[in-house]
Order: structure tokens, then C-alpha cells, then sequence
């Protein structure tokens, strides 16, 4: 079914859970060891997904903020800290957009930089994936590929909506359902957290955060939506407010902080989403389990089989990987490469650092030799 320029129908639903690889695993760490409220989490993602989907009539990931989540994750982090991280990364969104900081980034940052961050990115999903599948599911994760491999373009039994299908199965079979609680209805509660609390976050995790988000979040998630939609670019400056206005209002009734990111829009992309209607449907699939499921949510999460969400992640990292071909010119091969080996040694944030300062003594070194006449 076609609505204006948003279309319901199965691919676009299974190009919705193309990025579950990365909300899985966060989500169910964030109720799980930080105590997050599930109704709240979820409510709040799907508002946001369903806004997301109205506004920019694309699909648009909405997904955790990954270095924020590992290290609240790892550190245990009380639900209050982790609204007040997420409060204060909407702060800093806010302020890179409105006064143009962050278009300026994205000018100054050459295309070599950005498909390296692309790369190592892909590189990196790839290998977490493997991860996923290892402990004893590789036949599980083959079968997963080659379902993906031979129905991702099927419009009928779209290959996502078949692995989520078939892992629901597996749960049933292997009897996780039994521990299912009565659906209640449960509305998210308002939140509070401390100056302090803003201030400590982003000592502990808020400001290595940010140099991922320009990166990934907002500079290759603008340039992958031109790629896909050459007529519809969304600007830098636009992301990042729109990230901002997100983590002003999430944090305050229950929400983890939320971004963009180029692997989850090349993941939504690869599984068939192309309007804004995949964030429809995944937005009211989340707030319904939010509102009729949070108790049972972190159970259901962690029993889906994580064979088949390893398999999903892998084949969307693999895509990434292939927007770094249209970079030839050896010129920019340097900055690609050392982009990409910093990004995987260190992080993303300094690979990005690194690369433009190659780039520019590149492409310093180059105009010196041209103004030298010869002898």
C-alpha cells in the first residue's frame, strides 16, 4: 500500500529491522544491567522512529549511541547517568548544528575521509557479526546468509521479515515463549538526573562519542542518503539539529540516547526500505511492545537467536565495504587507508583526525610542487 511518498508494505517492514543487529544487543544491555525502563526505551525510540519517518519521508535509523552504550554498559551506569548522557549529547548536537560547526566539518572533509570511515565501519560490523555467529551458529548463520543471499530483493517473503519469522520459531520450539508475562499496559514514566550528571557523562564517555557521531552519524549517514536518493540529500546541519531536538526530549521519560548512522541506513536500504514508511512501522511495532510487553521485553530480546542477527550485520557490512571503489586516484588512496587503519586500531574519532591532516599535507605537498619550476 502507497500513501504520498510513503509506501507500507512487507519489504518496507523488512528493511525496518535491516539495523536490529546493533539495537539488539545495546538495547537488551541498557535494561539489563543499567535498569532501564523498557516501556520508556522503547516508547520513546518509536515516537522518535515514527517522527523520524513523517519528517524525512527516507528511512532514517534511529539507533543507541554506540560508545555511549559500551561504556555505560560496561561501567554499569545508574538510569540517571544515562539520561543525563543522553541530555547532554543532545546539547552538543544542538549547538554543532545551529552554529554551522557542523556543516563546516562536512565541507572541510574530503570524500577519501569519508569512505574510509565508511570502510572501517563495514570492516568493523563485519567482524562483530562473526563474533555473534561463532559461539557454535555457523550453520545457523550460513542458512541465514543464503536465505538473505536468494530473498533480499523478494517482495513477497522479503528476507528480514523471513529471519524473523524463522527466529521467532526457534524460540517457540525451544520454549522461551512459556516465560511470556501477560501483556499489560504500561505507560513511560518522567525521568530526572543532575547537572552534575551531564557534566560527568560527558567526561566519561559524552566527548569520545562526539567525534563518531559527525563522522558516522551525520557526515557519511548525508552522503550515503545521496547516494540512495540523489534528489533528496539531507543536509549535516539538518542531522544534527534533528539529533539534538532528540536527546532534548528521550532522556526526559526514559529514553537512551539516539542517533543516526550510515550502517544502519545501508543496512535498512539492503533489506528494502526506501521511504519513510519503514520507520513508520518500525516505530509503532516499538512503542506497542513498549506500552503492552516491558516486562517481558529483556527476555525475549536475549532469547532471539543472535546466530541469525550476526548473519543479518555481516552481509550489511560487507556493503558498506563497496562505497569505498569509486576512490582510485592514488592521492586519495592514502587518506582512505590511513583513515581506515586508525580508525580500526584506535578509534573512529581519531582515524577521522588523522585522515584530514594526511589529506591536507597532501594535497599541500602537491600545490608546493606544482608552484617549483623545474631546475
Amino acid at each position: 500500500m502507497k500513501i504520498g511518498a510513503y509506501e507500507f508494505s512487507l519489504r518496507e517492514m523488512a528493511g525496518s529491522m535491516g539495523d536490529f543487529g546493533v539495537l539488539f544487543p545495546l538495547a537488551i544491555g541498557y535494561i539489563v544491567v543499567c535498569g532501564l525502563d523498557p516501556a520508556g526505551l522503547l516508547v520513546m525510540m518509536g515516537l522518535t522512529n515514527i517522527v523520524t519517518g513523517l519528517v524525512y519521508r527516507l528511512p532514517m535509523p534511529v539507533e543507541p549511541m554506540k560508545v555511549l552504550a559500551a561504556v555505560a554498559i560496561a561501567q554499569q551506569w545508574s538510569p540517571s547517568l544515562v539520561y543525563a548522557s543522553g541530555f547532554a549529547m543532545g546539547i552538543l548536537c544542538l549547538f554543532l548544528a545551529l552554529t554551522g560547526l557542523m556543516g563546516w566539518l562536512a565541507r572541510v572533509t574530503p570524500r577519501s575521509v569519508v569512505r574510509g570511515i565508511q570502510l572501517a565501519l563495514g570492516v568493523l560490523l563485519a567482524v562483530q557479526a562473526l563474533k555473534m555467529i561463532a559461539p557454535g551458529g555457523w550453520l545457523l548463520g550460513l542458512f541465514s546468509v543464503a536465505i538473505v543471499l536468494l530473498l533480499r530483493r523478494n517482495r513477497y517473503a522479503p528476507a528480514a521479515l523471513v529471519l524473523m519469522v524463522l527466529g521467532v520459531g526457534i524460540m517457540f520450539v525451544k520454549g522461551h515463549f512459556a516465560e511470556l508475562q501477560t501483556p499489560a499496559f504500561a505507560l513511560p514514566q518522567r525521568t530526572g538526573f543532575s547537572l552534575e550528571e551531564i557534566w560527568q557523562s560527558l567526561v566519561r564517555a559524552g566527548f569520545s562519542q562526539l567525534p563518531l557521531t559527525a563522522t558516522n552519524a551525520v557526515i557519511a549517514t548525508a552522503v550515503l542518503i545521496k547516494q540512495y536518493w540523489p534528489e533528496r540529500s539531507v543536509s549535516e546541519s539538518r542531522l544534527a539539529l534533528n539529533m539534538g531536538v532528540i536527546n532534548l526530549i528521550s532522556p526526559l521519560f526514559g529514553g537512551m540516547p539516539l542517533c543516526h548512522g550510515a550502517g544502519g541506513l545501508a543496512g535498512q536500504y539492503y533489506y528494502g526500505a526506501r521511504t519513510g514508511g519503514a520507520n513508520i512501522i518500525e516505530g509503532l511495532l516499538e512503542v506497542a511492545m513498549g506500552l503492552l510487553l516491558a516486562g517481558s521485553i529483556a527476555g525475549l530480546f536475549a532469547a532471539f537467536p543472535v546466530p541469525i542477527i550476526g548473519a543479518m550485520m555481516f552481509l550489511v557490512g560487507i556493503e558498506m565495504t563497496k562505497f569505498a571503489r569509486d576512490v582510485r586516484c592514488d592521492l586519495d588512496l592514502v587518506p582512505l587507508l590511513t583513515t581506515l587503519a586508525v580508525s580500526l586500531w584506535i578509534n573512529m574519532g581519531i582515524g577521522f583526525l588523522v585522515g584530514l591532516v594526511v589529506y591536507y599535507f597532501l594535497q599541500w605537498l602537491k600545490s608546493r610542487r606544482s608552484t617549483v619550476s623545474p631546475g
